[in-house]
């Protein structure tokens, strides 16, 4: 019998052994932009390492086996004994491990440490999406806990902690913690004031006992847990850790672990509270102020999260079709699929822009910075979620048949894509959220619009969208049923406004002529045939 059956022969090779940081023209131009030269260099030389990595045959492998690994539930010891233990494939430690050693975590703690972080989010999450959720919830629960000195005090230096220290043990024994986080109810969902789980007030000060479940409690395995549960004064934030200060484990049972769409690779879980030990967070009945700029954080991390599905889909399109021949020629050079490309890359590029002027925004932490981040952050969120979707989807189609199978890596992407749309609110959520900000916070608007007006007298087309922005915001009858097309032009009237300032000329352009001129179709691969859609295409290549 042959030993082969035929020679392959026009099949792109594995997109692997390339800077993932530094391949990214947008992503570095951005880090470029935002950081205090000083630190330019050192953040540089940081990212590259990561995105080497990131890019490297090696940790491929551990996304792959992370995701075909998943999870696995032990309620019970071999004798009977309660553990609630999930045990994960060692590739989810190995990707957690390096995205704490890489300071995804430490944002809070190093200056310029916001943009730093972002875009290493953004580098890294892209090996794998799942292991972000508690990456993303251990840095964003510095903010909540501050609302307490004693509990920051104790809990920050090793949430920001660059040591990642696997396994249940007493914090205090730990060179690294992880946090999770207990917002919804089977009954509530988004509607947290519908909780019922009960915190009853015990004798030693800021010590309760909760009574009550939670429908989805992420990375259960997590060193401790924000909670939201019914005080006295009603609705409070409280601090649940799993392991108490003396070695034993709190009450904590783990029901079952949710079999979801994507993030498979991360435990998703019900659990329940019996007689379970917390420590409040904040004033009785401020639960949701106090937990609210946890919230916000992992809300940018949403943003930042599907601007790294985008950005690897992108890429793999293009490399794809750089090297797969088809109708007489390399598909890059295909009018049509050019054209597609290029709208993709537009998408991608908008989405990091954007998610790292957010990030800059949090680095400022001046007052106008903190009022734009109050309707910038909802905006971003609806709207960059909500396109990752439909263009991982289309990037997927690129690579034809082989982006329909696994090895491709693309239907895990897809899969992925979703989530971050549904994760702390979904749509009609920040959609409410973003006119809440504009009844009650005049200043927040007023920080947007200086935003966008940056802008203003560069591109017609913008100059319109913000007119029309305006026309829009100045009529509030029935704003409710059109929150969302509101919402949209916001987020649109904001990534053309950043585009126009520091994208090229050709990337510029294309945007505003198809988002904001309405020169576009229903569907991805529908820009004007007029625009120099070659460069755009060029300038979001991966380079091996």
């Amino acid at each position: 019998m042959a030993a082969t059956t035929h020679t392959v022969t026009n099949q792109a090779p594995p997109l692997v052994g390339y800077d993932v940081f530094a391949s990214d023209r947008a992503l570095v131009e951005g880090v470029e932009r935002h950081l205090d030269p000083a630190l330019l260099d050192s953040a540089r030389e940081d990212l590259s390492l990561l995105g080497r990595s990131a890019g490297s045959a090696q940790a491929q492998e551990w996304g792959a086996l992370a995701n075909a690994n998943p999870p696995v539930l032990r309620t019970h010891d071999r004798y009977g004994n309660r553990v609630d233990e999930v045990d994960f494939h060692p590739s989810w430690h190995r990707l957690l491990g390096k995205a704490v050693g890489a300071g995804l975590t430490a944002a809070w703690s190093r200056p310029g440490g916001h943009v730093r972080r972002a875009a290493g989010f953004l580098v890294w999450t892209q090996t794998e999406g799942g292991h972000g959720c508690p990456v993303s919830m251990t840095h964003a629960a510095v903010p909540a806990l501050r609302a307490d000195p004693a509990l920051a005090a104790e809990w920050e230096p090793r949430l920001t902690s660059t040591v990642y220290d696997q396994g249940l043990r007493p914090a205090s024994q730990k060179a690294g913690v992880l946090f999770g986080m207990g917002m919804t109810e089977k009954q509530g969902g988004s509607d947290v004031r519908a909780n019922t789980t009960r915190a009853a007030a015990l004798s030693e000060e800021g010590a309760y006992e909760l009574t009550g479940h939670k429908w989805f409690c992420s990375a259960p395995m997590s060193d401790g847990f924000l909670v939201l549960a019914q005080a006295e004064q009603g609705l409070t934030c409280f601090l649940v850790p799993r392991v108490l200060q003396d070695g034993t484990r709190n009450a904590f049972a783990i029901q079952r672990l949710k079999d979801k769409l994507g993030n498979r690779s991360n435990a998703s879980s019900e659990v329940e509270f019996a007689g379970t030990w917390a420590r409040r967070v904040g004033d009785e009945g401020r639960g949701v102020r106090t937990i609210i700029e946890m919230v916000a954080a992992t809300r940018l991390d949403c943003v930042i999260g599907s601007a790294a599905l985008m950005r690897q889909a992108v890429a793999q399109a293009v490399h794809h079709a750089t090297y797969r021949e088809a109708f007489g020629g390399k598909l890059i050079d295909k009018p049509l699929m050019r054209n597609v490309l290029a709208d993709l890359a537009l998408e991608s590029e908008a989405a990091t822009t954007l998610a790292l002027r957010l990030a800059a925004a949090y680095d400022d932490g001046s007052e106008q910075e903190q009022a734009f981040l109050r309707l910038a952050v909802p905006a971003a969120k609806y709207w960059v979620t909500k396109r990752c979707t439909p263009m991982v989807g289309e990037a997927l189609e690129c690579l034809g048949g082989n982006g329909y199978v696994e090895e491709s890596g693309m239907p895990r992407l897809l899969r992925e894509a979703p989530l971050n749309s549904i994760w702390e609110g979904s749509g009609n959520v920040q959609a409410l959220d973003v006119l809440r900000a504009l009844q009650r916070e005049p200043q927040a608007l007023n920080a947007f619009l200086q935003e966008v007006g940056r802008a203003r007298g560069a591109d017609h087309r913008l100059d319109g969208a913000i007119k029309g922005l305006l026309t829009e915001l100045a009529d509030l009858e029935g704003i409710e049923a059109r929150a969302r097309r509101l919402v949209e032009r916001m987020a649109l009237v904001l990534q053309g406004s950043l585009l126009v300032r520091y994208a090229p000329p050709e990337v510029a352009d294309a945007f505003c002529a198809s988002r904001l001129g309405g020169d576009w179709g229903a569907a991805f691969g529908t820009l004007p045939h007029s625009l120099d859609l070659a460069s755009v295409v060029e300038r979001a290549a991966p380079r091996p």
